[in-house]
């Protein structure tokens, strides 16, 4: 709440002197830092949530070269069990 005083002097040759005096309850508020916290946990909170983000990409990317080697390797093993069954074919036909 503010209070304003108004005085009034009046000296004896009959000058009169006023003066206004404002009164507040509170002082004006100063900064506390909290604004500052604030900014370096949202910074840090980013910096954590990017290096998942990266770990998770790099797992999806290893589970893609995973699955690319597996199919290979039956690919390959089908080719060789062709390449048995050929033979087998062929010492029964002679």
């Amino acid at each position: 709440m503010t209070e304003e005083r108004i005085t009034r002097v009046e000296t004896p040759e009959g000058n009169t002197h006023t003066t206004t005096e404002v009164i507040r309850d509170t002082e004006p508020q100063r900064s506390s830092g909290k604004g500052m916290m604030l900014l370096v946990l949202v910074v840090i909170i980013a910096l954590v949530g990017g290096f998942v983000l990266m770990q998770g990409q790099d797992a999806e990317i290893a589970k893609d070269n995973a699955i690319a080697n597996a199919a290979d390797s039956v690919g390959n093993a089908a080719d060789s069990i062709g390449n048995a069954a050929d033979k087998a074919a062929d010492k029964i036909a002679n």
